[in-house]
């Protein structure tokens, strides 16, 4: 898969796949996860939260976590923020919803 990169905040580090180049398959993959599928159902209150908080919430080891919330942000269903140490995590609700109108409704209804 090509990812195109959406510009980068100059405090911004974290790549980032611009939402024209989002791919369904890809996002799909992402999500048939349960424990994903689980992570995008935690996020669709639209509060970001920390890396950390999200893989306890699911009972994760930190960096089982990690890994999860990577897979979800290279498809392009997360977004990932940096303040100081933390990583803040959120679903990028409306880009998708532009991109594939009633797929997160579907996925956490």
């Amino acid at each position: 898969m090509n990812v195109v990169q959406a510009p980068v905040h100059p405090r911004e580090k974290i790549p980032h796949p611009s939402a024209s180049a989002f791919d369904l398959a890809t996002i799909m993959r992402a999500l048939g996860d349960p424990v994903r599928l689980e992570l995008v159902r935690l996020l669709a209150d639209g509060r970001a939260r920390p890396c950390g908080e999200l893989a306890s919430a699911l009972g994760l080891p930190p960096s089982t976590g990690s890994y999860h919330m990577r897979l979800l942000r290279e498809a392009g269903v997360t977004r990932t923020r940096a303040e100081g140490t933390l990583r803040f995590i959120s679903l990028r609700r409306e880009d998708l919803e532009q991109r594939f109108p009633g797929l997160i409704e579907i996925l956490t209804g």
